[in-house]
């Protein structure tokens, strides 16, 4: 069997509306320039019975268990011989030639290792998409960002980012990635089960030399939050576990220290803030994030001796988000005044 150029690979987890919602746009929008795949995640629905009926002729990859976003990607990508995978969600309306212009500039670009199209908002379709805008960047205590989106404020898209732009991370809900990097380097981190694994995968492609982008001239539109709402404590528990992994795994041993105390006192603060809510489910959350965080410390020590670590931090907005946003009320990317 020959490689394939392309492969757009959809995690299907209990989407079946999803899927039939928007396959058939994706198959035209998409045509000859990629193969698609739908990658199903041990569903409990009739997703894999509605893809063998309705579209049998897409291949369809059935992964034993539901190990999450990063192990079902990994698994069902181990059995793909591909130039570029594409990480699609379910969840997401592409637009015509939104393939073409991310490939070729792979092609021209050999240190790309991740690019990502517009991510525009499915319901307010002039706005950009909390999950990746116009591409991420993170603060140097670990709080992501996008060129469009600062926290739970979301631009809208007037132009102000139609450049081409190397970013930190990548987002995975339409994540093009080069496949042969994507295997030498392990892959989505299985551990993370969801949310922030395409962080972690972006910041080590960038401490060994690639470089991550953001095209413009692809278009996508995205629902966002489809397997888990963003109220979900279950999604509060993820984020604050993964992000003290992301840190831990890529941060300079010099900087962990630091950034670790910071990082507690802000969590406590969030924590806090969620007491006074009432949201004691959140407040549960953190807690269980900190102790299971520190349960595979040793487990992620292992992992920071396989990859490199740079010393040099100018990728990372050296200012703190929190700071800015809460209390200098920044609420734009064109206010921290990138570059760096």
């Amino acid at each position: 069997m020959s490689q394939l150029k392309t492969a757009v690979v959809i995690l299907n987890w209990n989407g079946r509306k999803f899927l039939e919602q928007f396959l058939p746009n994706l198959m035209a929008c998409t045509g000859e320039a990629a193969t698609l795949i739908v990658a199903d995640n041990h569903s409990s629905d009739d997703s894999v019975s509605f893809m063998q009926k309705q579209y049998p002729q897409i291949q369809l990859i059935q992964n034993n268990e539901n190990g999450g976003f990063a192990k079902g990607y990994n698994d069902a990508l181990a059995q793909l011989d591909a130039q570029y995978y594409v990480l699609l969600n379910s969840d997401i309306e592409v637009t015509p030639h939104w393939i073409e212009p991310i490939i070729e500039m792979m092609d021209k670009d050999p240190q790309i290792a991740c690019c990502q199209p517009k991510l525009r908002s499915y319901h307010k379709r002039n706005f950009f998409e909390y999950a990746g805008a116009a591409g991420g960047f993170i603060d140097y205590l670990g709080y992501p960002f996008c060129r469009g989106r600062i926290f739970e404020s979301i631009e809208e898209d007037l132009g102000q980012y139609d450049e081409v732009c190397e970013v930190f991370w990548a987002t995975g809900a339409a994540l093009f990635v080069r496949a042969d990097l994507y295997q030498q380097y392990g892959g989505l981190d299985a551990d993370f089960f969801a949310h922030q694994e395409e962080i972690d995968f972006c910041w080590r492609m960038k401490n060994l030399g690639y470089k991550n982008m953001y095209c413009p001239q692809s278009v996508v539109y995205h629902i966002g939050g489809g397997t888990l709402p963003k109220s979900s404590a279950h999604k509060t528990y993820l984020n604050f576990r993964n992000n003290l992994s992301l840190l831990y795994k890529n941060l300079p041993q010099k900087e962990l220290k630091k950034v670790f105390l910071y990082r507690f006192i802000l969590d406590l603060i969030a924590t806090l803030r969620f007491l006074c809510k009432g949201s004691f489910a959140e407040v549960k959350a953190v807690f269980r994030a900190y102790i299971d965080f520190y349960k595979i410390k040793e487990h992620n020590k292992a992992k920071r001796a396989q990859f490199v670590q740079k010393d040099d931090l100018s990728c990372m907005w050296q200012r703190s988000l929190v700071w800015n946003y809460y209390i200098r009320k920044i609420r734009t990317f064109k206010q921290i005044h990138f570059p760096f």
